[in-house]
């Protein structure tokens, strides 16, 4: 992905009330999880967006100020972006389910013409959970952690 400049990472609104999204940042600058096919050298930028809360139609409008912004003031083009659908949005989690916009987020997105991931931090925990049965991999119901998160 080396023409790659610029990752926007879309949160979910809701979860973002809670979460500082601390492990997002860590896993990109680490390269790891989410990020991990991008190089460490790479001189990438990143903006931290919500969804807007659900249904997450805000993203549309937030992603275009984006690229008018970026394209005017620094010449920032579509295919120079990538959208990263964080883990609290793609992902049964801690937090919450997933997304049940999902899809309709990706249209909006995909309307710009930009390439969309999904994925940020995966927490080893949720992992474990998912594996257990606890936590589902494309969400629908799963039973609830007793006591624990």
């Amino acid at each position: 992905m080396p023409d790659k400049q610029y990752i926007v990472v879309v949160q979910c609104h809701t979860v973002k009330e809670v979460c500082s999204g601390y492990y997002c940042e860590k896993s990109f600058h680490e390269r790891a999880n989410g990020f991990k096919d991008y190089p460490k050298d790479s001189p990438l930028r990143i903006l931290y967006i919500t969804c807007g809360g659900c249904c997450g139609k805000a993203t549309h409008r937030k992603i275009s100020n984006f690229l008018r912004k970026a394209g005017t003031s620094e010449g920032i083009t579509r295919d120079q972006v990538v959208v990263h659908l964080a883990s609290c949005i793609t992902k049964d989690n801690y937090h919450s389910p997933r997304c049940p916009n999902i899809d309709y987020i990706k249209a909006l997105i995909a309307r710009h013409g930009l390439e969309v991931r999904e994925d940020t931090h995966i927490s080893p925990k949720a992992e474990e959970r998912r594996r257990a049965g606890i936590y589902r991999p494309h969400g629908g119901s799963a039973q609830s952690p007793k006591g624990s998160r």
